[in-house]
This record gives structure tokens, sequence and C-alpha cells, in this order.
């Protein structure tokens, strides 16, 4: 027999090297970050929802406070914290430095919602209950605390994302965010499970339990994450702030290409923002009640767990934009053709869950789409780019609806009908992403296009 050892297999990320025990490691702080980030994503919006409801918002309201105008802010701080990590070069790397000064923010805004009754009443006392509504004093303070929580979000988000995408090796990147997905969906289940049926009568204590949760889940990040060494970082704009947000804009939008891979995704994910945005009062209102949609929906999160990682196998093994072009056509017919049947809770059951699978199997499928499409170099510049666009349609589609549903006597199930419109785009536009993905070189030798800018920096250097 032979004395020889097998050598053991090394994966690298840049100038990163790990074995299988240091990629163990790794996933698992990443995981336990998000986590922590998951919780905080998946809980907030339904408690929040039923917070303001509480508080006496109207459904135009809610949409404007809760879904529209975090997105609105990340419009304008998704590019400027994209554009100065992608540049940051420090000690602790470029992506660890901008979470330790972003956390804080998140965490002051949870613990704040958790006390806004409280915080609220105090208001209301001070500036005399004769002349101020108790329930607007209450308003006021979420709205306060609520902005605070969007900013550090907003600021988080991009960098959360480019951090794995720097440190997780390209080979095992659709597994990874397979993973990644797997651990939001558990966070689903958990809360639609145990802790939806709560929110109503708990929802402070959620917030305050999240704010302590994220803390320690992203501070750990910060800890055990270690990032690597990076190439000199792309030309900037001098300080001048004008000149930064051009070149932002320049490098993000004027390439035909990226205008249709970031059209593409949003269009497809927009399809189910009416419906997620109203779902809980859509239950209400078709007598499915807020805590057994909880549990129905806790179980759908629990059969997309188990898809997870056969769904990212897929997208390693044909590429997300193939599968997604599946699912995508799925989600049309079921959209569509459901949001016409529903009248009962029964049928709305059905249709929900229907439609829920296939969503989440495009989001896991999707969840390294712009890992396989946006060049390495700048990904976080054209991350947030997609994320701003992503963030714009949220901005209009979900008071627009919500307008129309005040008009029309709140017609819940045609929030499914829109949805099935949006994914029709979403379909023919990812049809069309995958015909010019080939022209770039496709699975064989994919290379993708570099901003001018950068090409100019390359050339002058190789002089």
């Amino acid at each position: 027999m032979s004395s020889e050892t097998a050598t053991p297999k090394i994966w690298t990320a840049g100038t990163l090297t790990y074995t299988r025990k240091g990629i163990a490691k790794l996933f698992w702080w990443l995981l336990w970050g998000d986590f922590a980030w998951s919780m905080r994503e998946r809980a907030v919006v339904f408690v929040a929802a039923l917070m303001v409801k509480r508080f006496g918002a109207s459904d135009f309201l809610y949409s404007l406070l809760v879904i529209s105008f975090p997105n609105f802010t990340n419009i304008f701080l998704m590019p400027i914290v994209s554009y100065l990590s992608d540049r940051h070069r420090g000690r602790l790397g470029r992506r660890i430095p901008f979470l330790l000064f972003t956390t804080p923010f998140v965490v002051v805004g949870l613990l704040g919602l958790g006390l806004s009754p409280q915080l609220g009443e105090w208001l209301w006392r001070l500036l005399g209950p004769e002349r101020f509504d108790l329930n607007l004093a209450m308003l006021i303070v979420f709205g306060v605390f609520w902005v605070l929580l969007d900013f550090g979000v907003t600021l988080t988000t991009t960098i959360f994302m480019a951090l794995s995408n720097d440190v997780v090796p390209q080979p095992l990147i659709g597994r990874f965010f397979a993973l990644f997905r797997a651990v939001s969906l558990i966070c689903a289940m958990v809360f639609n499970i145990w802790l939806l049926g709560w929110a109503k009568t708990h929802g402070p204590v959620i917030f305050l339990c999240l704010g302590v949760l994220y803390a320690v889940g992203l501070y750990s990040i910060c800890l055990f994450v270690k990032e690597g060494e990076y190439p000199p970082p792309p030309p900037d704009s001098g300080g001048n702030p004008l000149r930064a947000a051009q070149q932002y804009l320049v490098d993000c939008f004027s390439m035909p290409y990226y205008r249709w891979v970031i059209g593409a995704y949003v269009l497809s994910v927009a399809s189910v923002v009416p419906l997620n945005t109203y779902i809980l009062f859509c239950a209400e209102h078709y007598g499915m009640g807020v805590e057994n949609f909880g549990k129905i929906n806790g179980l759908v999160f629990l059969l997309a767990f188990f898809m997870s990682y056969p769904c990212g196998m897929l997208a390693d093994r044909f590429h997300p934009l193939r599968v997604g072009i599946v699912l995508m056509a799925g989600m049309a017919v079921l959209l569509t053709a459901g949001g016409l049947c529903i009248h009962n809770a029964l049928t709305l059951g059905i249709v929900y869950v229907s439609q829920a699978i296939v969503i989440m199997a495009f989001n896991t499928v999707m969840a390294s789409y712009g890992q396989r499409l946006f060049p390495k170099e700048v990904f976080a510049q054209f991350y947030s780019a997609l994320m701003i666009i992503q963030s714009l349609a949220t901005v209009v589609i979900a008071p627009v609806v919500g307008k129309y549903l005040d008009l029309t006597g709140s017609h819940y199930s045609h929030t499914f009908v829109i949805g099935g419109g949006l994914a029709c785009c979403g379909l023919a536009a990812l049809c069309y992403v995958l015909k010019q993905y080939k022209k770039y070189g496709g699975d064989v030798d994919y290379r993708p296009p570099l901003p001018a800018s950068y090409c100019r920096k390359e050339a002058a250097e190789e002089k």
C-alpha cells in the first residue's frame, strides 16, 4: 500500500485559500449572521404592518410608510455605500468596516420600534392629550425609529451580499446562496408558525428580541470572517460627489446588456410585490385569519427549505437564467389564472401555496444571478444598481396598488392578476438576457463586459 496521503482539497477566493475545515468555518459564521439578518427581514414587515394598522393607518398610508419609504431611500443611499466600499482599502478589508458602522443604526431602530407604544404615550402626554391624538403620537415615534432602521438596513444590504461574493469561492457560490436561502426559509418558517400569531399582541417584544439577535449575529461576522487582499481600486472621482454620481450612473447603466440584466430581474421579483404587500389583509378579507395564514405559510417555507439545496445545484448545473425562465413561466400562469379563481379561504390557500412554492424556488435559483452576470471587480456597484431599480419599482407599485384597492373596495384577489402581468414581462426579459449571455461567451467562456472607466484604467496600467 502507498504511504502517500491524498492532497487536501483547496478552494480559493482572490488571495484567500480554504481547506474543507476553513470552508465549514466560513459558511458557519456567514450563515449565523444570515440567520440574524433573515429573522429581522422576515419578521419586521409583518409585525410593523399589524402595529401601524393598530395605530389606525389606511392601506395607502401603510404602503407609503412601511413599504415605499424604505425602498425610496435605497435609491439614494445604496449607490453611495457601494461606490465607497468598492474603492475602500483598509486593514479590515473593504466590507467589514461598513458593517461595523451600519449595524448600530439597525439595532437602535429595532429597539426603538419595540418601545414605540410607551414612547408614543409619553409624547402624547407631553404635547397634551386634549390637543393631540394618541395613535398619531405612536405613529410619529414609530416613523422616527422606522427611518433609523431603514437607514441602517439600506446601507448594510449591498455590503452583506458583496462580502459574501468576495470571500466565498466561485465554484461554491451557487450552493452557498442556496444555504443562504435555506437559512432565510427556516427563519420564515419559525416566524410564521410560532411567532406571527403573537405579533398582534406582542409586536414590541418581538422587535426588542430582534434587536439583540441582530447585534450578536452581525458583529459575529465582523469578528470571525476575514477578507483577503484586493487589487487596486477602480478610478475614483477625486472627491467630487457630482462626478462620483455621474461615474456611478455611467458605469452601471450605460451598457444595454446590464440594463436588461437588471430590468429582467426586477420585473420578475416585482411580480409578487402586489400580493406580498397586502397578503395579511387578503387573508383576513377571505376569512383565513392571520394565525391560520401563518401556519400555512410556515409549511410552505418548510417545503421550500427542503427544495433549497437541490435548487442551488440546479443553478450551478444549468445556470440561474435557464432555471429561472422555467419557474417564471410557471409564476405567470399561476398568478394570472389563480387570481381569477379566488373567492374564499380555500381557493386563496390553494393559489397562494402554489405560487409561493414556485417563487421561493425562483428566489433560491436566482440568489447567485448577480454573482454570475456582473463583473466581480465592481460587483457592489452593479448589485446596488439592481437594488435601486428594484426599490424604485416597489416605491411605485405598492402605493399605486394600495390606492387602487382603496378606490375599488379592497378586492385583494386583484393583486394576483396584477402580479401575473408583471411575471409575463419578467419572463420575456429573462429570455432576452439569456440570448445576450450566450453572446458574451455563455457557459464555456463568459466574460462580463467592464465599464469603460475601468477599461481605461487597465489600459493605462498596461502602458
